[in-house]
């Protein structure tokens, strides 16, 4: 079972940008869709942005513009670039598979984005 491990969050002004990290325990090149998600307190997990093996991306709306997925299969690694910070994208951010696995004990604790107005 691969582990992961988020990394990157913190807190940054409206306008700022971060880049989020996530290190696999064991290969990811076989996971063909791969995603960043987030939880918001109070809300359920959304995908905001998905890459397939073959690089093709995808972005909910509301990120779309402001954020950049990116996967390096050799360093088993997904990155998460994320500029143009509003508010509402304060938010625990997660990595996985797409899509996200059922059980609880299968995501990593994520890493924590607050962005102040």
């Amino acid at each position: 079972q691969v582990q992961l491990v988020e990394s990157g969050g913190g807190l940054v002004q409206a306008g700022g940008s971060l880049r989020l990290s996530c290190a696999a325990s064991t290969s990811i090149f076989s996971i063909k869709t791969m995603g960043w998600y987030r939880q918001a307190p109070g809300k359920q997990r959304e995908l905001v942005a998905a890459i397939t093996s073959y690089g093709t991306t995808n972005y909910a709306d509301s990120v779309k513009g402001r954020f950049t997925i990116a996967r390096d299969n050799a360093k088993n690694t997904l990155y998460l670039q994320m500029n143009s910070l509003k508010p509402e994208d304060t938010a625990r951010y997660y990595c996985n598979a797409d899509p996200g696995p059922l059980r609880s004990e299968d995501w990593g604790k994520g890493t924590l984005v607050t962005v102040s107005s």
